[in-house]
């Protein structure tokens, strides 16, 4: 059911997984999944709440975090995002990134890749894959800098996994699908994406004068993303009824936030929302410290659900109608997710350093 929001400066809903089962009955399952794509029509975010993930494990996984971006530069480089955008692991230091709405296809990579690093992004992450990715195995710092790290988040990832497919299914229900399983038999969960982000302190006058960005508006490319966040905020939502406005999806305490991704809304026939979103200057009355009006550090941790690499994403029997056609051409997911990482990070023909461990 639809829960009401504690927030309420927010117009995002909030749908409550706690009766989600697999033996539930036919209409509590129905009840669910029909708010949970209301929601993904009308805004296109929505807060789930009682998800599955417990609070000691989200408390965990963001102390690991803390701990890895507490290392070191150097600790952090070996094991470096590899030069190119194809493989997309390893970690990020702050200004190798640029988040933007510019497809590679828009034009030249070159030209427009600088212009874009004009404003450089302040934030630094961390990329975690499946094992059995081949396109993309996950780089991993050696053990003994970080220990643990590995086995943790490696188990961290299928959990979120876990809480994707549930999502995933009631999606598939709530669009009238007669299979649950039909776009889960499109997420094998191999080519997902953990991220580890940090956005450091960082003057107010630098995100204000717009010399320097946490994260541009942008939407996200695949099936739908799963955000956990930390007390801090600052991620901004942009309001469905008003173009260029964005509101606040303040942090609720055990929820995570899930959208709608580039994938989802072409495989709905836009019936379902990848709205654009932005991280900015927190909200909070205490968003700054000291003189220089620092920011106050930020932790986040999405995870990208994303459909197998060779995955053919066409408009679903059910979102298309004699009133409403077929929008998208059918699309490869492994070609669209190269062409929108193409302006992401500087291209290189350097090969990737010899320190990743893999």
């Amino acid at each position: 059911m639809i829960a009401k929001n504690e927030q309420e400066s927010s117009s995002i809903p909030v749908v409550d997984f706690s009766e989600w089962q697999d033996d539930a009955p036919a209409e509590v399952r129905g009840k669910i999944a029909s708010d949970l794509i209301k929601a993904c029509r009308e805004v296109g975010f929505v807060y789930i709440i009682n998800h599955g993930v417990g609070k000691a494990l989200l408390d965990e996984a963001f102390a690991m975090s803390k701990k890895l971006f507490d290392l070191s530069h150097e600790q952090k480089m070996l094991a470096p995002h590899p030069p190119n955008p194809e493989w997309h692991r390893g970690y990020s230091s702050p200004g190798l990134e640029k988040v933007s709405q510019v497809y590679g296809m828009d034009a030249d990579p070159q030209t427009v890749g600088e212009q874009l690093r004009e404003v450089k992004d302040c934030k630094e992450s961390y990329e975690v894959g499946s094992e059995g990715n081949k396109e993309q195995p996950p780089i991993w710092l050696p053990e003994d800098v970080l220990p643990g790290f590995r086995d943790f988040e490696t188990s961290f990832y299928w959990k979120c996994n876990e809480v994707a497919r549930k999502l995933l299914a009631a999606m598939a229900i709530g669009l009238g699908l007669n299979d649950a399983n039909f776009i889960l038999k499109y997420h094998s969960g191999h080519n997902n994406q953990l991220r580890l982000l940090h956005y450091p302190p960082v003057p107010a006058i630098e995100l204000e004068s717009n010399k320097s960005a946490r994260m541009p508006a942008h939407t996200d490319w695949g099936s739908i993303t799963m955000l956990f966040q930390d007390k801090c905020g600052g991620l901004q939502v942009e309001d469905p009824h008003k173009r260029g406005r964005f509101i606040d999806a303040t942090p609720m305490q055990g929820a995570l936030i899930m959208n709608v991704g580039d994938l989802l809304m072409r495989w709905s026939n836009d019936q379902l929302k990848s709205t654009m979103h932005r991280v900015t200057l927190p909200p909070l009355s205490d968003r700054f410290e000291g003189e220089q009006r620092l920011t106050r550090a930020r932790y986040s941790i999405p995870y990208f659900v994303s459909p197998d690499e060779n995955s053919v994403v066409e408009c679903l029997p059910a979102c298309t109608s004699a009133a409403e056609p077929v929008k998208y051409e059918a699309t490869n997911w492994g070609e669209y997710r190269r062409m929108r990482a193409a302006l992401q990070y500087r291209r290189s023909d350097e090969a990737a350093p010899s320190a990743i461990t893999i």
